[in-house]
């Protein structure tokens, strides 16, 4: 299973469907751990402390971050970037097929965009 942590502009009727569909999926919001407001770098610190994946549809910043903090030799367990015209339904079973078919050491040091 993996461990996710969704930005705070990522569409929560995405995570409200993740969680309806499988309840036991590890998903918490930036705005769960008090991280409302915080900058992207902070955010990525926070996942990687935690390693956790990120959920952002940020496809302006996000990866040029996370992409600096793999020039800098810091962990970074992974980011899936979905592109926000993607239908809900079709984010929901992308995300859930992910979850169960890969294991959270798969995504580190990578940034997935969604759909492929």
């Amino acid at each position: 299973m993996l461990h996710l942590l969704s930005d705070e502009n990522f569409n929560n009727d995405i995570v409200r469907g993740l969680l309806l569909r499988r309840p036991e999926l590890d998903l918490v919001r930036v705005q769960d751990v008090g991280l409302e407001e915080a900058d992207d770098i902070t955010i990525l610190a926070w996942a990687a402390e935690n390693n956790r994946v990120l959920l952002t549809h940020d496809r302006a910043t996000i990866p040029n971050f996370a992409y600096a903090r793999l020039t800098a030799k810091e962990p970074m367990p992974g980011v899936f970037v979905l592109n926000d015209r993607l239908p809900v339904r079709q984010a929901i079973d992308d995300l859930l097929l992910i979850d169960a078919w890969s294991d959270q050491e798969e995504w580190n040091g990578l940034v997935l965009y969604l759909p492929l």
